[in-house]
């Protein structure tokens, strides 16, 4: 799947911040969480990406973005009626809401990129069904930032009462400039605190009150719930279940142990774990409550000497049960989340809150209750509650430990076990694969008509034969011709297009087993290439050997390594506008951090031993074709004949199993 911009891997923030004897060159030991360098000031610091919605333009040549309306050449000039904005408004001057515009993000509660379809709230109001943008409604005006991958789709999909705004184009402000733009001074912004990482609010806050403008927490009710009502998906309630340990590698005690020994060594006595790919790993549970991603709807409080699990009760079957009954885990209901937070604060607990992941709800109720604290201890004395301020180590009364989460890391740089599933997995892929591009071959010969959709659909009956097959990784984009050129493509089988057999055709697609997740993206022709487009696909082909075969020093972040994919396009004043790498999980998401391959330079976490990216240069030509070629790779120290300075060098190791076809190759380039 094509790679997002380094942030995207730990959303919200508002700105667009194998056994050992099959893999030799991995080595595994305890501790499993990983010594962060930085103190809570530098993190903070350090994570602080680009401006609030600030996104690198990578398009080739100087562009004057304009708002989709003046662009729809087809459309009326009138805009059309939008009844759910209208009620939206409406909602604006209610009592206890008062405001002047409102942010409907992508995001849910736990900043996921996928998620179930009850909290889609963005593209409900919109009509836009990408995995990223936000949007914001004002009293007359309505607008929705996204990024390069999604410019033609949000084109095709919102209505004239929208302006598109192409985030990172010249000439398209900031949505936080929009609004300073927009609102009078004194105006009032409302936001559902739960849907914005702490980072994202406060750097909203910081922007608009340059105009004097308020930033409004409505704790109570989502306005575009309101206007759901009874036609909003219901909350998914399938049944969680156990990750065996002989694909997770390491067992809860050990995984809760290390954990705990990193709270004692920062200062902390609990940690709030919302990252639903972070509970998931920490607690070997996986769930099937958002699509493509085997997670569940889940809080995790981490104590030095107890845990708490936030979650619906009616998923924990009772070998779960007795699961987390084994590793000390108790139950608690997922709504009782703010209540435990408060119950901390009153008892001195010195929390670790991963300020760019967890959400503004929670980091401001801990903070309200941490006054409420020192209020009390002020006015009554001592408090006969020692459990967490009677320590030599820590300071009296509670107070927040604002670090990067540990379980990020720790995640990503994957056990023998999970490399050993991860490339067990993409052996049966790849086999679904041949299968299926063997069967498109010759029915493209008999000159049988089909659709993108008719491709994708048998791909997933190819791959749902392989053994422990549970879903795709995401929605497969399937498109042929100019349809290959938007990014993030997903054919609709009542206006999707027949495959052309006359034009390259781009199949980006993944898979999750019970052991490992899957993503890889082919560009094929199947008659004669163009000129042009075999100029275009060698230089993609080219980038993506050379990021393949780089060899660099340990501590390189991502972003260094991001030039070697795009060199070959830019000799000829071609780019491409996504990242080239993403951090992959082990039968988790497709898309994780803290690891990235980006132009964003942001990200400063080096690649390392046992990690896993994927490798997917690319290049668009917007209405005519798109190409995408991409494997994953993972991360493996290479036997250099010299160790200059001592340190070691790191490679790439391939887990993808699939050909590419060189027929769109051209000989000199």
């Amino acid at each position: 799947m094509h790679s997002l911009p380094s942030h995207a891997m730990r959303p919200l923030c508002l700105n667009p911040s194998l056994c050992s004897s099959r893999f030799p060159f991995f080595s595994f030991s305890i501790p499993i969480f990983h010594k962060f360098k930085n103190n809570p000031t530098i993190y903070k610091k350090s994570q602080k990406g680009p401006p609030f919605f600030s996104i690198r333009c990578c398009g080739s040549g100087s562009v004057t973005a304009k708002p989709s309306w003046e662009l729809r050449r087809n459309r009326a000039a009138v805009q059309e009626p939008d009844e759910k904005v209208d009620a939206l408004r409406q909602l604006f001057t209610k009592p206890g809401i008062g405001i002047d515009a409102y942010i409907i993000p992508s995001q849910d509660a736990h900043q996921s990129e996928f998620i179930a379809e009850c909290y889609m709230r963005r593209a409900y109001i919109s009509g836009f069904t990408g995995s990223a943008g936000t949007a914001i409604v004002t009293k007359d005006k309505a607008a929705l930032w996204t990024d390069g991958r999604y410019f033609l789709q949000a084109e095709k999909q919102l209505n004239t009462s929208w302006k598109l705004m192409r985030a990172g184009n010249f000439g398209v402000p900031q949505a936080s400039e929009w609004l300073n733009d927009v609102l009078a001074p004194g105006g009032r912004v409302g936001i559902d605190p739960f849907l914005f990482s702490y980072d994202a609010a406060e750097e909203l806050k910081e922007v608009i009150s340059k105009k004097n403008l308020e930033l409004v927490y409505l704790y109570d009710l989502n306005l575009v719930d309101e206007i759901w009502k009874e036609s909003r998906p219901k909350p998914p309630n399938k049944p969680i279940r156990v990750h065996d340990l002989k694909y997770a590698g390491i067992d809860v005690v050990s995984k809760l142990s290390s954990l705990r020994a990193e709270l004692v060594a920062a200062g902390s006595s609990a940690i709030v774990i919302s990252m639903l790919d972070e509970v998931a790993w920490l607690l070997n549970l996986r769930g099937s409550d958002v699509p493509h991603s085997p997670v569940m709807y889940a809080y995790l409080i981490v104590e030095v000497d107890a845990a708490k699990l936030f979650v619906d009760d009616s998923k924990v079957t009772s070998e779960v049960m007795y699961h987390l009954k084994k590793a000390g885990v108790d139950l608690r209901p997922y709504d009782s989340i703010l209540s435990e937070i408060r119950r901390l604060a009153a008892e001195g607990a010195h929390l670790w809150l991963d300020t760019s992941s967890v959400n503004a709800a929670i980091v401001e109720t801990y903070k309200a209750a941490c006054d409420k604290y020192l209020m009390n201890r002020g006015s009554r004395g001592k408090r006969k509650n020692k459990q967490y301020f009677e320590s030599d180590s820590l300071p009296v009364g509670p107070s927040g430990v604002y670090m990067q989460s540990p379980v990020s890391l720790a995640k990503a740089l994957k056990n023998p076990s999970e490399l050993e599933g991860m490339q067990n997995s993409h052996l049966r892929d790849a086999a679904a694969l041949a299968q299926f591009w063997c069967w498109l071959e010759e029915e493209i010969h008999k000159n049988v008509k089909l659709t993108e959709v008719d491709l994708a659909d048998k791909l997933l009956e190819f791959r749902s034969k392989q053994d422990g097959f549970l879903d795709t990784s995401f929605d497969t984009i399937s498109g042929s011709g100019a349809n290959g050129a938007i990014i993030h493509y997903t054919p609709e089988a009542e206006s999707c297009s027949v495959v052309d057999p006359n034009k390259l055709f781009l199949l980006d697609s993944g898979a999750q087993y019970v052991d490992g997740t899957t993503d890889i993206t082919r560009t094929v022709h199947f008659g004669e290439p163009t000129a042009r487009e075999k100029e275009c696909f060698t230089r993609v082909l080219k980038g993506h050997i050379a990021l393949d075969e780089a060899v660099f020093p340990e501590n390189t972040p991502g972003f260094v390594l991001d030039a070697f994919a795009r060199s070959a396009l830019w000799k000829i004043g071609l780019d491409y506008r996504h990242g080239t790498g993403h951090g992959v999980g082990a039968a988790l998401n497709v898309h994780e951090g803290p690891q990235s391959i980006s132009f964003r330079y942001g990200n400063m976490t080096p690649l390392q031993k046992g990690m896993i990216v994927s490798n997917e240069p690319g290049y668009y030509e917007d209405h005519a074709f798109g190409i995408r070629i991409e494997n994953l790779l993972c991360v493996q120290e290479i036997n250099t004949p010299n160790r200059y300075g001592g340190i070691e060098y790191l490679g790439f190791e391939k887990l993808t199993f699939f050909p590419i076809q060189l027929i769109n190759c051209k000989k000199q380039v």
